[in-house]
């Protein structure tokens, strides 16, 4: 979209705060060793909260990843969130130098929303999932239900999620972004063709997660 800033509005705030701390620190701080880390730390939040376009797939019957990272678990799981059930799960884990803004995994309509607190463990284990601070949301479009959930991280203190239940969504779209390191996990049904393999680098809203049965 023209004009859009190519930072996420979330991360105004710290690149301003953290602009200003660096400005007085070079006003008051006499050496370059001295107020240069702050520069760095400015730079880098602004790194961190990039925003770039994505090309988004065209193709119908798919899924694709609603966040930036690598897949670290491709597995089958007997009850997914919400009531979803025996589902095909995709966890993908994001550092602190990936793209944290996520985007909708499937065109379709939020039917629930459920957050959960909890703990702030390492984002990349697989106990994370259930045990750490979580958004859950439910998408469905046509004949098929997927979730996806936002999940906090060791060092991510929030998750942002602009989704309402009953909304309606496009696939590859913002929805939310979560601060600092975190995973988001995507349960599919037990037909869908999975796509990445373990190991595995994607991009929100450009890499397919996995091909739908249709019909």
């Amino acid at each position: 979209m023209a004009g859009r800033s190519p930072v996420a509005k979330e991360g105004w705030p710290f690149i301003l705060g953290f602009a200003l701390v660096s400005v007085l620190a070079s006003t008051l701080l006499p050496t370059l060793g001295c107020w240069l880390p702050f520069w760095v730390l400015t730079l880098w939040c602004v790194w961190f909260f990039r925003d770039p376009e994505r090309t988004i797939p065209r193709e119908s019957g798919i899924v694709v990843a609603p966040a930036d990272g690598r897949v670290v678990a491709v597995e089958e799981v007997l009850q997914a969130p919400l009531g979803m059930g025996p589902a095909r799960k995709i966890s993908i884990f994001m550092n602190v130098f990936s793209v944290h803004v996520n985007r909708v995994p499937m065109t379709g309509a939020v039917t629930a929303l459920q957050y959960h607190r909890g703990r702030f463990l390492n984002a990349a284990l697989d106990k994370a999932s259930v045990d750490n601070e979580r958004m859950e949301i439910m998408l469905e479009g046509g004949d098929t239900r997927i979730v996806f959930v936002q999940v906090a991280g060791l060092v991510a203190r929030r998750i942002i999620c602009r989704l309402q239940k009953g909304e309606r969504v496009e696939r590859g779209s913002r929805f939310g972004l979560i601060r600092f390191g975190s995973r988001v996990d995507v349960y599919l049904p037990l037909s869908a063709g999975i796509v990445p393999t373990l190991g595995e680098t994607t991009r929100a809203g450009e890499t397919i997660l996995a091909r739908l049965q249709e019909g």
